[in-house]
């Protein structure tokens, strides 16, 4: 009986841990679009089909969803891919009141959201080391294959199932697909694989779990990152099955002391970024944690928005709208209608002209404001300023939805609690920024504020004075 019981106060004692991720932060390569004007403009009208944007139930309609999600996206005189592949064009129209082109100055010192950040995990008996983004806004583990022989694969640390003592084949079979090989997305690539069954580490915890060893890798985007594969954070809904969410893994293990996850994105390269499985990092946050619970069952992070704001000045832009927070995507995205009208709104000059008197941009979550400065959501190149925020337009009943990239993620420590879902944020602690800076990036809505007519922002006040109002019948209310 002692004995019995010495093993369960040994194992009560070691099995809740918490661990952490040091995470490598890179610049994202730019690749050109080859494409035709002619084809470019064939793509630009591609429709969004609603009936895709419904179909999130398994990995393969994702797949569908996510290709019309972009396919209006890209520009004719060549494009940029993200993180995920898709591609960046402007926002807003850069004409003056007379309808002249604004003339272009080069600005130096140019900003660049460009950003992903990885880091190691272990696959394997005995161990294979791959690099992996953690993807809160994607459900899979997936690493090449030494089975793969594409250009993408063979730039990439490839994973041997052959050379594990604990692999083991499984059958990707599902109620929607019964092929043994499966077939996903990431953004605009593809990826197609076996599904294994092997031992995954994160930092000093293991577990058993799921994941895709790809036989295939499209080019793009793939053969031009830095890291090998995606370590897929989500919740449940988007996993191609229970067993391929690594949270819900963890979670049955009970080797977490808590089973959330919590993610700090540095600014700078003199940083340390990190992901920690378990527990909180206080010494990351420059303000409290204001949790948000989620807003729908889809899989991703996502969480409610009561409107956006103009030097928290609700602009009554995007009441109810819905935000997926995704440490997966480089960039900033909403609906094109609200973008635009935000983009006209801001009116941000293409030489920056005006920069320095831009006003923060904030997101109203359950009645906390949280702002980003321009240099957040500004994009800065050589030949152009512009809204750094991406056009994705999702249709009713999962739209209009925005997308909290990496600007965001840098600005925000963010928690993300699998067993009471919901997600925490709270003021990144970056060096040089004190007090003043934290209570001006997450500030609650003051309802004096809402209905001020003082403001330069005020929705009311730039329409007396001949200002664009903004359609917004297609909306929810």
């Amino acid at each position: 009986m002692y004995a019995i019981l010495f093993g369960w106060l040994a194992r009560g004692e070691t099995v809740k841990v918490a661990t952490s991720v040091q995470l490598f932060r890179k610049s994202i390569k730019e690749q050109k679009n080859s494409k035709t004007i002619k084809e470019q403009k064939a793509i630009r009208t591609t429709k969004t089909l609603g009936a895709a944007a419904q179909e999130i139930d398994t990995v393969r309609k994702e797949h569908i969803q996510r290709r019309s999600y972009t396919a209006a996206n890209a520009t004719a005189e060549g494009s940029r891919f993200d993180l995920r592949g898709y591609r960046r064009h402007r926002t807003a129209s850069r004409f003056d009141l007379r309808g002249h082109r604004r003339k272009r100055r080069a600005r130096r010192g140019a900003i660049s959201h460009k950003m992903a950040y990885f880091g190691t995990v272990w696959i394997g008996t005995p161990p294979q080391s791959f690099e992996v983004v953690f993807d809160s806004g994607s459900g899979n583990l997936v690493v090449p294959s030494t089975d793969c022989d594409s250009e993408a694969c063979v730039a990439h640390n490839r994973y041997d199932q052959h050379a594990s003592l604990s692999a083991r084949r499984i059958s990707c079979a599902s109620a929607e697909d019964s092929a043994d090989n499966l077939s996903v997305a990431f953004g605009t690539g593809e990826i197609r694989g076996k599904c294994v069954k092997e031992q995954v580490c994160i930092g000093s915890v293991c577990h058993s779990g799921d994941l895709i060893s790809a036989s295939y890798l499209s080019k793009a985007p793939f053969e031009s990152f830095d890291f090998d594969g995606v370590l897929g954070l989500s919740l449940p809904e988007m996993s191609h099955a229970i067993g391929f969410n690594t949270m819900e893994s963890l979670k049955m293990t009970q080797q977490l002391h808590q089973t959330i996850f919590a993610a700090f994105l540095s600014n700078s390269d003199s940083e340390v970024s990190e992901v920690t499985f378990g527990s909180i990092n206080t010494d990351h946050m420059a303000s409290d944690l204001h949790w948000v619970p989620i807003s729908r069952n889809t899989g991703y992070w996502e969480v409610m928005i009561m409107d956006i704001t103009l030097d928290n000045h609700p602009q009554e832009l995007c009441q109810n709208c819905y935000v997926a927070v995704d440490t997966g995507t480089s960039e900033l995205a909403g609906p094109s209608g609200v973008i635009d009208e935000l983009a006209t709104r801001l009116d941000v000059m293409d030489d920056c002209s005006n920069f320095d008197t831009l006003p923060q941009v904030g997101f109203v979550v359950n009645g906390q404001i949280l702002n980003l400065d321009p240099k957040e959501y500004v994009e800065q190149s050589e030949d152009i300023c512009q809204v750094g925020l991406m056009p994705i337009d999702v249709p009713p009943p999962r739209g209009p939805v925005f997308i909290l990239g990496i600007p965001f993620m840098e600005k925000f420590y963010t928690v993300y609690d699998n067993v009471n879902k919901q997600v925490g944020f709270a003021v990144a602690k970056h060096a040089g920024n004190g007090p003043q800076h934290a209570a001006m990036s997450m500030t609650q809505l003051d309802a004096s504020v809402t209905n001020s007519s003082s403001s330069r922002w005020n929705p009311s006040r730039r329409q007396a004075h001949g200002g664009r109002s903004f359609l917004r019948k297609w909306l929810p209310a």
